[in-house]
């Protein structure tokens, strides 16, 4: 049925109800087993996908989600894990940090793209109740995807019960063995190119904070900190603090690290709340950042970009990321194949005003 011939309440967008997946195979010109196919995510071509795409969007279609649910297995659902207590001190303290913000992002709007809808529930990997926890939420919502985030997509129980359920599910931010489809922010790398900046600055002294031990990511960080550092043919003795993301674990970190017979004259901080303790710990002692004390931090997140000075930060793709999972989901719920080896998605460095020159006192060592 051509658009014309549509009734013209239709046509003046006062009862988008009234549009129907047979006015949209009309208007593009196909069949309405493949409009089905472009909603629910299925295997068509990219010209037939945009011309159904746009059709829906020229008529106003808005697919009926109950009516999919009824009509098949699929729930169009799919659930992103974050860790509870994390994500409520986030929430609480109201510091800036948009992970999750930045996750929903990327995912609800490439849900939107398949006709999906994102919702985020809240788990604490610590408790005894995790796994009556999550199997919870699989009875209540039936999804047909899960994604999760650290430190859930390291926890061994989590991943073998999603996997006995035959549920498809992506692990952000994890790329050890196991079940699941594995993405990773590029931590090795962003590690790596923080160290390089600093060590082209003429820093030899680098000190580094890790992030919590329970976070794989944590560890892959220090091993790219430590492989140019390497390179570099550069001593790593006693420049490493462990660390747990949290402030008072970087004021810890960075007060060792300037304690040392040969203070660091820059340190990479896993969190930007160890970034801005390390700055607090420099200032306490008459150092000035960046002219006395350079700082590169994990996470451009808004309190990066408004500290002063501003801080050289990694940009990690975690909209990007997000995204990505839901069309990984999608597609090996559709019957394609999915990438085996840990889906890579690049990170940046942003140079702000935190990093300089090493001192001129400190160029030729102490």
């Amino acid at each position: 049925m051509p658009p014309n011939d549509l009734p013209d309440s239709v046509n003046r967008g006062r009862r988008r109800q009234a549009v129907t997946i047979r006015h949209v195979a009309a208007d593009a010109g196909v069949s309405i087993q493949t409009v089905s196919r472009v909603i629910n995510g299925g295997l068509v071509s990219k010209e037939i996908r945009e011309r159904v795409q746009a059709s829906i969007d020229r008529l106003g279609y808005v697919p009926s989600i109950a009516a999919q649910r009824m009509s098949g297995s699929r729930s169009y659902l799919i659930v992103t894990i974050n860790d509870r207590e994390r994500t409520i001190a986030d929430w609480t303290a109201r510091q800036g940090v948009d992970w999750v913000d930045q996750m929903m992002l990327g995912g609800m709007l490439k849900c939107a793209e398949y006709g999906y809808r994102l919702i985020v529930e809240l788990i604490d990997t610590h408790s005894d109740h995790v796994e009556r926890e999550l199997r919870a939420t699989i009875a209540a919502l039936q999804p047909d995807g899960v994604i999760l985030t650290p430190p859930h997509s390291d926890n061994p129980l989590i991943t073998q019960l999603l996997a006995e359920e035959q549920i498809v599910f992506a692990r952000i931010g994890s790329i050890g063995p196991g079940p699941g489809i594995r993405l990773t922010m590029d931590d090795e790398r962003a590690a790596r190119i923080a160290t390089e900046y600093l060590l082209e600055l003429g820093h030899q002294r680098i000190g580094f904070i890790s992030g919590s031990s329970e976070y794989s990511l944590s560890e892959t960080r220090v091993d790219g900190w430590r492989a140019a550092m390497a390179a570099a043919g550069l001593d790593i003795s006693g420049l490493l603090e462990r660390g747990d993301f949290g402030y008072e674990s970087g004021e810890k970190g960075a007060r060792k690290l300037l304690a040392l017979n040969d203070p660091v004259t820059a340190i990479i901080a896993s969190s930007n709340q160890m970034a801005l303790a390390s700055m607090t710990v420099a200032r306490s002692q008459g150092l000035a950042v960046p002219a006395d004390l350079s700082l590169i931090s994990f996470d451009d997140t808004p309190i990066a970009r408004l500290s002063t000075p501003a801080l050289t930060a990694i940009d990690q793709p975690i909209a990007a990321t997000a995204s990505r999972a839901v069309e990984l989901i999608i597609a090996s719920r559709s019957g394609n194949e999915v990438p085996l080896d840990p889906v890579v998605m690049a990170a940046a460095l942003i140079p702000r005003e935190s990093t300089g020159p090493v001192p001129t006192s400190r160029r030729h060592g102490r």
